[in-house]
């Protein structure tokens, strides 16, 4: 069984057979937790719309947990006071930058990718089950920015995620921006063509969940790898 609830913007539980994944939770209402089961907790880089400190609270003693955090989120002397972190939670942390690989519970192996904005990608092996959470690694295009910073971007863009090239990943969590407008699903069509996803979940929509289906209108061929996101707290079960 693999479930997944959808929190807010680009906040997601993976709920696996032996371990839980909490992927950039600042907002949103967090359902009742397994216990028993080890949760691995993600905040891929510092901006507010994917960290907040009271992730740190979910070390309450009540379950193995471990953090995994992009590498701007600094847990200096400072930060661990203003966010009230402990020496017990400070060294259940651990701070990655792009292109490493860390097994933070025994049969489970975290791979990052760099980002084209601040922090990681995670990609996360456990179960039999790889999972992609893209953080704010995506082909951001602006149509008021300059002709070659978007070149820039799309460059960068392809080059991060060219390790995802061939490769089977069972969920995915990518951007679909609406912000972007026509170019909102680039890089969400772009990882699809890339990598064999089987499902894929689109994120940091604003609570404009408009532009899936404007994807899915435009692209009906990929149709059955979208899983359409439309209301916080929504859950999808799958058995397979």
């Amino acid at each position: 069984m693999r479930a997944v609830t959808f929190l807010d913007h680009s906040g997601f539980l993976v709920e696996l057979p032996t371990v839980s994944l909490l992927f950039d939770w600042w907002r949103g209402e967090l359902p009742p937790l397994r216990e028993g089961v080890p949760l691995l907790v993600f905040a891929s880089h510092q901006h507010h719309d994917h960290f907040d400190r009271h992730i740190f609270p979910l070390d309450d003693g009540v379950r193995e947990i471990r953090f995994l955090l992009g590498k701007d989120i600094r847990l200096d002397s400072h930060n661990r006071t203003k966010w009230k972190v402990s020496d017990g939670t400070a060294a259940k942390c651990l701070v990655l930058g792009g292109n490493e690989t860390a097994e933070p519970l025994p049969g489970v192996t975290v791979e990052t990718l760099p980002s084209t904005d601040e922090g990681v990608a995670f990609l996360v092996t456990a179960d039999g089950c790889t999972v992609y959470h893209a953080g704010d690694l995506n082909w951001w295009h602006w149509e008021g920015e300059d002709r070659a910073w978007n070149r820039n971007m799309e460059a960068s863009f392809k080059t991060y995620i060219e390790p995802l090239r061939g490769r089977s990943i069972d969920l995915a969590f990518a951007p679909l921006d609406p912000r972007q407008e026509d170019a909102a699903s680039w890089g969400f069509r772009y990882l699809l063509e890339l990598a064999d996803v089987r499902r894929v979940f689109p994120m940091h929509q604003w609570e404009d969940f408009s532009p899936t289906d404007v994807f899915l209108s435009e692209w009906p061929s990929l149709a059955p790898k979208v899983v359409p996101v439309e209301r916080k707290g929504q859950r999808w079960v799958f058995e397979d």
